[in-house]
């Protein structure tokens, strides 16, 4: 069938692109690159909280899952913390995505709740490490 056969590389350009897409937007509001924090050009002033830990979360997160490195763990911060975005930040303007201009913190919440469901796919880092560990001999212990 199509679908398991281009179902863990298309998971894992899934997660390749929502991870590059966090990176970005995580290195724009940390060195003011990118366009900066949300297009201002600048960046957010070192440790002020919350922005400038989220966009610390964001780059880091964001590097891990394009890589597919400890991908569920990074995934699940990741969610978590675009829907402490959302609820915190946008929702109390309005309550639809479209009303309070939270589109993009609603979609990376869920897209990283996918990714930490359905794991990195075909082409990630942990996956070569799980293969690799599942190839070791395993030694016998008397």
């Amino acid at each position: 069938m199509l679908a398991d056969r281009i179902g863990g590389p298309a998971l894992s350009l899934f997660r390749a692109v929502v991870g590059l897409l966090f990176l970005c937007h995580g290195l724009a509001s940390l060195f003011g690159i990118l366009g900066g924090n949300r297009g201002t050009g600048e960046a957010v002033p070192l440790g002020e909280w919350p922005g400038w830990w989220a966009a610390l979360i964001q780059a880091v997160c964001g590097g891990l899952v394009l890589v597919g490195l400890l991908t569920r763990p990074a995934a699940v911060l990741a969610s978590g913390s675009m829907a402490y975005a959302y609820f915190v930040v946008h929702q109390p303007d309005a309550l639809l995505p479209l009303r309070n201009g939270g589109e993009l913190a609603v979609l990376f919440c869920w897209s990283f709740l996918l990714i930490a469901v359905f794991g990195p796919g075909a082409w990630a880092v942990d996956t070569a490490l799980r293969a690799r560990r599942a190839a070791e001999p395993r030694s016998v212990t008397v």
